[in-house]
Formats: structure tokens, sequence, C-alpha cells
């Protein structure tokens, strides 16, 4: 079963209020306990509360001041170098948070455009009918689908050039012997249809890249057509 979260607020009701302290206090001394046992650092925890007359202190009065005394030592600059308070530590959260939400936005705008490229691609949908917003955002991730079968392209003809090169002639006496020699053309001609079907798709793209700059031209007239009429 899964712990409610808790709700990070003031607790009215003063019982469950000093409940939540001691269980809270008990969890940070442990976790001090652990801090210090298996990494071996110098740690202290002091806590003072209205629950208790004394502030209390661990793992000792003695223990507490080395700490504060090797923390007094350090410079100004190596004091405050980790050390936040509320505001900044909020900002700090705020500021993760934002450009989590702008990845996330981002990426779900590119798998969008995405979508409505692979209908284009099967017939389902027109440049014609996306908004003017759009466009721009289609238009860009067309262009890296274009580069990167490009890239495809020159990798296969690479390939393909090297394995041309790399074949050695063969004499009378290896012919005789039966020697598979069509496997090897097999290799080069399995990449050739690879390239011209990634050649169609190109052209396809860049179709695709005209009807939205046609749209956008399309758009940008009838804006001006419609401004004539006003002012007629």
């Amino acid at each position: 079963m899964t712990k409610k979260k808790v709700k990070m607020a003031f607790i009215e009701n003063e019982t469950a209020r000093k409940s939540t302290f001691k269980k809270r206090k008990r969890g940070i001394l442990k976790k001090a306990h652990e801090l210090a046992t298996l990494c071996d650092v110098p740690i202290c925890v002091i806590v003072n509360s209205a629950y208790e007359s004394n502030p209390e202190v661990w793992p000792s009065r003695e223990e507490a001041d080395k700490v504060v005394s090797q923390w007094r030592m350090m410079s100004v600059m190596d004091q405050t170098i980790k050390m936040v308070n509320q505001e900044s530590f909020l900002q700090q959260r705020i500021t993760k948070a934002t450009e989590s939400w702008r990845k996330a936005r981002r990426e779900n705008k590119e798998l969008e455009m995405k979508n409505i490229m692979f209908d284009c691609l099967s017939g389902k949908t027109l440049v014609s009918r996306l908004p003017k917003s759009d466009l721009r955002d289609f238009g860009s991730v067309i262009e890296q689908h274009l580069k990167d079968v490009n890239r495809r392209m020159e990798i296969l003809k690479r390939n393909d050039d090297e394995s041309s090169s790399s074949l050695v002639p063969i004499d009378a006496a290896t012919i005789s012997s039966g020697m598979p020699m069509i496997e090897m053309g097999s290799s080069s001609s399995s990449v050739m249809p690879m390239i011209e079907m990634g050649s169609s798709s190109v052209g396809f793209h860049e179709k695709i890249l005209d009807q939205i700059q046609n749209t956008l031209n399309m758009k940008n007239t009838n804006k001006d057509l419609d401004l004539n009429k006003k002012q007629w």
C-alpha cells in the first residue's frame, strides 16, 4: 500500500504537531547517524523546540563543538557556497521545474509534428490544413529528417564504394573451383535500392516543404486582400 502524501503546511492540531515533531526528530537523528557511519564525515545535529526545556545535541556537546569550530575556521565563501534559504531554495526548484516543462513541451511538439508528417506521407492529411503557427515547426522537423536521410545515403554510398574497391581479381583456377562470386555483387546490389528509396523520400520531403511555403504565401496573400477590402 502506498504512503499518503504529506501536505507541507503547518499542523494546526497541537497534539498531532507534537507527535509529528517527535517522529521526524527521530528520523533526522537516525539519518545523521547513518551518514556519519557510512561516509565517515563529521556531523552534528542541534534541535531546539518549544516541547523541550533544553536544546538536544547529537551525538554530544563536545563533538558538536568540534564540528562548529571546524566550520568557523573556514572562509566566508566556503561557509556560504552551498548555503540556501527558503527563498533561494524555492527559486532553484521553480527554475528546474520550468526547464523540465519547456523540455517536455518541446519534445511533445516535435512528436506531434512527426505524426503530422507521417500522416502526410500516408495521405491522411494535407499541408494546407495545418494552422500557420505549426508550419514553421513542421518545416523544421522535415528539414531535420532530410538531413538524417542525406547522412544515411552518404554512409551507404561510402560503404558501397569501399566494398567495390576491395574486390580482388580472381584467376581462372579460382573460377573453375566453383567460388561463389555472385554473393560479392549481391551485397552491393542490395544497397542500391535503399539509396533509390531514400532519394524518393527526399523528393517527397522537398515537395512537402514547397507546399508549406506555398501555404504560407497563400495565407499572407489572403491577409493582404482582407486588408485591402477593409480599406475600400
